[in-house]
């Protein structure tokens, strides 16, 4: 009977990554393994995919290191990201979230692996699929899913809805296709001209690549070596169409011409993290701008009108699930290594799970903010220049 149950005390330690030589308890058939952390191992090396490099002799490392706590770290955040998105989806669909509203449920480790390797510090501005850089950022649930219901307890007091959350060294999501690039350009020339050691990273989709104030944000940033991250977060599809009949030229990592450009795989938040580590010394170092595209992918459709899958396959959808989720990845190669239990990863989701539904409560119970605060906050300090022809507005004051 003793031996019976050391197999299967063994067996039971295999499953959870839990110490061996914990204490344990019989009732019956069944062993209550104590809980021991000792044994987990606390650092490993993982290979990792090469990237693809232009003007460039060398790019990131080829094996990344992850250290126990770096993992239940990124897959806190990218569980989060993905409950929050999955809740906006569901409000949505209830009416409560209306307007426009773009998901980022795919992309996380996007989010993850960039925030993992810039400073808090470091600036970031993005395009409408906001949500998740606004959490990463500092932002918390509760603010971000309020904001989408337009309630007074929102990041922007329930004025900027999905497409306009800005937190301190975030500029927000921006609704005119490409319009952030040059403004990241901006942030970025500021960083130069103050001499901080700061960067700017700036992100647009794929639909944006062709854009032709990209390329004169490229231009001006290589002129003066600004150092500006440019970063293409292609996830196949610029609104219902696929980069392939929208792009004479898929390589959207050459798409800087003089500026050096490398793609990653953007569904590995490992791969993810070392190639904005690159990137960023690159910048610091004087070199100037650099263009990164991040090869990923959305669930959703384009924003929440649109199904998705009118123009792919839902066994398109379900095979990336399946074989490249950005959750999924990191969570097998924590638990095959034994850095982390399976009843660990449950307890993250439970807990993840219940702070979203209390900041979905929070969402759907807070009041709208009142008519009387329609025309606060609009300018700061100073108040608006008089200009022929505004009359109607001239009735109104801000409050700062």
């Amino acid at each position: 009977m003793k031996t019976m149950l050391a197999i299967i005390s063994n067996a039971l330690c295999r499953m959870t990554g839990r110490n061996a030589g914990a204490q344990t308890v019989s009732e019956g058939a069944r062993v209550v393994v104590s809980r021991s952390f000792a044994d987990f191992t606390p650092q490993a090396t993982f290979d990792i995919k090469k990237c693809d490099l232009h003007r460039l002799e060398e790019g990131p490392p080829l094996k990344a290191e992850l250290t126990r706590d770096q993992g239940l770290q990124y897959y806190r955040t990218m569980q989060t990201v993905r409950r929050m998105e999955l809740k906006a989806d569901q409000l949505y669909k209830q009416k409560i979230i209306r307007g426009f509203c773009h998901l980022y449920d795919g992309q996380e480790a996007c989010a993850a692996g960039i925030e993992a390797s810039i400073n808090p510090t470091d600036h970031l501005i993005t395009a409408y699929r906001a949500h998740g850089y606004t959490y990463t950022r500092g932002v918390s649930i509760k603010e971000i899913l309020a904001e989408l219901t337009g309630r007074k307890g929102g990041v922007a007091k329930g004025k900027g809805g999905s497409m306009h959350m800005y937190a301190p060294h975030f500029y927000g999501g921006n609704g005119i296709v490409g319009a952030q690039v040059p403004l990241g350009a901006g942030i970025a020339l500021a960083c130069q001209y103050q001499g901080n050691n700061q960067l700017c990273v700036t992100l647009y989709g794929d639909g944006a690549a062709n854009q032709g104030q990209l390329f004169e944000s490229f231009n001006m940033a290589a002129l003066w070596k600004l150092p500006c991250i440019f970063i293409c977060e292609n996830n196949k599809y610029g609104m219902g169409t696929s980069v392939e009949r929208a792009s004479a030229s898929i390589d959207y990592y050459k798409r800087g011409d003089f500026i050096p450009g490398i793609r990653v795989d953007g569904m590995d938040v490992l791969c993810v993290r070392e190639a904005t580590k690159f990137a960023a010394d690159h910048c610091r170092s004087g070199k100037g701008p650099i263009v990164m595209e991040l090869q990923t992918y959305r669930y959703h459709g384009h924003s929440m009108s649109d199904p998705g899958v009118s123009y792919r396959t839902r066994e398109e959808i379900q095979e990336v699930r399946t074989k490249s989720d950005p959750i999924s990845m990191l969570k097998e190669r924590m638990l095959s290594n034994n850095m982390a239990s399976v009843e660990e990863f449950k307890e993250i989701d439970v807990d993840i799970r219940k702070q979203v539904e209390e900041a979905a409560q929070f969402a759907t119970s807070d009041p709208e903010p009142p008519l009387e605060d329609l025309c606060n906050h609009i300018f700061y300090n100073n108040p608006p220049l008089e200009v022929r022809g505004t009359n109607p507005w001239s009735k109104l004051k801000s409050v700062s």
